[in-house]
């Protein structure tokens, strides 16, 4: 297998690794005060909470949607070269993506106001983002190149990917307006690490018959790379330097940007809700250790065309040189420091859910005295032991939205135990079953959370496997 092969493989399934996206497990489950951060509008009893530093909130999952690491790198016995024309280059399409989103909770906690309907939170966070689409006829030509491909277009915008490493801080609201209606709102200052897209190609390149020779190749591209924050951290001599020059980006050293989190919980009876959230509403503006890449214009060549009898004189001149300066001439590959704007993966997420059953504490509560009657900001409402329900996630991506429903029932134990099923169906998995658990000992809050359970048995062969866990100190109750 030749070097650009194997680097082309590896590249693809290094983007496989470490993923999070779709937080269906902990949407709504709203004894975890990390709901919070997924809809700023849950409801909440806590006086107040803080998460334990890097422990509180850590996510991630692995997969991809139309293939598995088990499907290339698998000891079988079979050459890899034929298991990756097989698995990929015969059944994969530019809208199959390897998508990467992790997140780590370095701070976060919250507290309630003197106005007992008012609850304050705040945090910071690293994400990580990536996603690239499978570049179809890309991979054709480093795989079999274009030889015997006359007439054969290659589609230049197959190549879309887009990663970014950003420090998020932000401080959020959350009010209950009335006893049915609670909403949020969470401001964030985005802090660029690390940024690159390349997601608006456009552009082909063709061989037909020529006219003066026997091929003719037209290339037509309108290519473009940005990037922010590569150059200074690949510089960056020594890990001591590497990691004061992440630690300097992240805390407004780097690319400053805005956003904002929306979100409602509402009541439609006692036993019936609706909640939504609209995240990452933003944008960073890239302004330091910029670099773009740009490959524009067209052009179509023959080859090196020698007329000996008008070239005799110079037949030692480098005539394959000269066909070199005419495509760059035509199609210039170039670079430049401008500033440019990148917009946030924004997403959303729905729920409806019915609760069921017994009564849990008096309004879900621990020590607390406060009554569910039918009016009032600083009453609580009655938790039930079961809740069943059905979600909506959405996340804008360079090829449209990327969508998911999942199905879930929460059944409570008292105040110390919660455990949330979910089933989810998405472009990575139609089986996807999912469980959350809740411990609440003491004022001591644990969480733990894992997707796609049936895969468990072969994770390499899985397109999906996720985890969540989390470690908290809460105070219950609302004061009055």
């Amino acid at each position: 297998m030749s070097l650009n092969r194997s680097l082309f493989i590896v590249a693809m399934f290094f983007i496989l690794r470490v993923t999070a996206q779709n937080k269906q497990i902990l949407y709504d489950f709203n004894e975890i005060p990390q709901s919070l951060s997924i809809n700023p509008g849950v409801d909440t009893d806590f006086k107040w909470f803080a998460g334990v530093p890097l422990l509180s909130g850590i996510s991630g999952y692995a997969g991809s949607n139309a293939i598995s690491i088990n499907d290339i790198f698998a000891n079988d016995g079979i050459d890899i070269n034929i298991k990756f024309r097989e698995k990929a280059l015969e059944v994969l399409t530019p809208r199959d993506e390897f998508s990467s989103t992790i997140q780590l909770e370095y701070l976060a906690g919250g507290f309630r106001g003197e106005n007992p309907n008012l609850f304050f939170s705040f945090g910071g966070y690293l994400e990580f983002d990536n996603i690239t689409y499978w570049p179809q006829d890309y991979a054709s030509l480093i795989f079999d190149g274009n030889a015997n491909q006359l007439d054969r277009s290659y589609d230049l915008s197959d190549l879309k990917t887009r990663g970014s490493l950003v420090n998020v801080l932000h401080f959020g609201v959350n009010k209950k307006v009335y006893r049915n209606l609670t909403i949020g709102a969470r401001g964030k200052i985005y802090s660029g690490i690390a940024d690159y897209s390349s997601s608006r190609n456009q552009g082909s390149f063709r061989n037909s018959e020529g006219q003066n020779n026997s091929i003719a190749t037209t290339i037509n591209a309108d290519l473009l790379l940005h990037t922010s924050g590569l150059q200074d951290l690949d510089e960056a001599n020594g890990s001591d330097a590497l990691t004061n020059e992440i630690v300097s980006r992240a805390f407004f050293g780097g690319d400053l940007g805005l956003g904002v989190d929306l979100g409602f919980t509402y009541h439609l009876s006692e036993r019936t809700t609706v909640t939504g959230s609209l995240l990452d509403v933003g944008f960073i503006y890239h302004s330091g250790d910029t670099k773009s890449y740009s490959l524009k214009g067209s052009t179509t060549v023959e080859g090196i065309e020698i007329d000996v009898l008008d070239n005799f004189a110079s037949l030692d001149r480098d005539f394959w040189q000269d066909l070199v300066d005419e495509v760059e001439g035509a199609v210039p590959f170039e670079t430049d420091t401008k500033s440019y704007v990148s917009f946030r993966p924004t997403k959303l997420y729905a729920s409806i859910r019915n609760d069921f059953g017994e009564p849990v504490g008096k309004g879900g509560s621990q020590n607390c005295d406060c009554k569910t009657g039918s009016s009032g900001g600083g009453e609580l409402r009655t938790k039930y032991r079961n809740s069943l329900g059905g979600q909506l996630y959405m996340i804008n991506r360079p090829r449209g939205p990327q969508v998911a429903l999942t199905g879930f029932y929460t059944r409570r134990i008292g105040n110390i135990l919660a455990l949330k099923g979910t089933f989810t169906v998405d472009k990575f998995s139609y089986t996807n079953v999912g469980l959350g658990m809740n411990l609440q000992a003491g004022p001591i809050n644990f969480y733990v959370m894992a997707d796609n359970l049936l895969s468990y048995n072969n994770i390499a062969a899985s397109n999906y496997a996720s985890f969540q866990f989390g470690l908290n100190i809460i105070s219950w109750g609302r004061k009055n």
